[in-house]
């Protein structure tokens, strides 16, 4: 059985009072990509900030690559590969697309390497390299999302979390991302998807985790869970 890289066993978050997270349980292997999906609301994004370290949690533990990261701050922990392709993006508006490419490897010396790979994402993403010196600020929405994950894959991340990638995006841009995730998985990332969208998450996924009101309450095989009634009547408009 593959190596687990991510577990979350037993976290709980509150924002002022109020518990978004209420004691959820979940892992990734190595090589796998995992679907977490859920209505807006159900605690998602909140998990996966505090994964990342961005937001305290208040009970139970996470461990990367078999270590406790409780306390450990985002920067800290995208050194060890553990990387956010955050919702919204988050691109550096007033910098070129190769500049926050650069960024992206900013905890890394090897420049040769580092010129390899943005090459490697500009072959990802042929709409990048048209567009290389253009300021972020200046592109779409979907041109914003690749350049979010090509920075993100700078950082040569041995587990790459992506939070709502097809959030805001057009049909057309919705199913070039879900390619450029399969792409990425097909070259071996592991990657935990947190996505709306949960049809085309599940079909992409390994297995996937349902999760209502701050509480997982369904979890198993993607693929058996796409066919799942009750799946397909809460999340599928079935």
């Amino acid at each position: 059985m593959a190596q687990t890289l991510l577990k979350v066993s037993g976290v709980k978050v509150a924002y002022g009072g109020i518990q978004a997270v209420k004691g959820i349980d979940f892992e990734v292997r190595e090589g796998e990509l995992v679907s977490l999906i859920g209505s807006n609301g159900a605690g998602k994004t909140t998990t996966m900030k505090a994964i990342t370290g961005t937001l305290p949690f208040i009970g139970g533990d996470i461990e990367f690559l078999g270590k406790s990261i409780k306390g450990r701050g985002a920067w800290d922990l995208v050194g060890e590969g553990l990387v956010m392709v955050p919702e919204g993006r988050g691109v550096f508006t007033r910098m070129t697309i190769t500049e926050n490419l650069q960024i992206g490897a900013y905890i890394r010396k090897d420049k040769a390497e580092i010129a390899k790979d943005i090459e490697r994402v500009f072959s990802t993403f042929p709409r990048l390299k048209e567009r290389a010196t253009q300021l972020a600020g200046t592109m779409s929405g979907g041109e914003q999302q690749m350049l979010a994950m090509g920075r993100a894959l700078m950082a040569r991340p041995k587990v790459l979390l992506l939070d709502e990638p097809s959030m805001g995006l057009s049909p057309i841009m919705v199913d070039k991302i879900f390619e450029v995730v399969k792409q990425v998985y097909d070259q071996g990332v592991t990657v935990l998807l947190v996505e709306q969208n949960a049809s085309r998450a599940l079909q992409l996924a390994d297995r996937g985790y349902v999760m209502e009101s701050g509480l997982i309450t369904m979890s198993g095989d993607a693929k058996v869970m796409l066919s799942d009634p009750k799946v397909r009547a809460a999340y599928l408009g079935e």
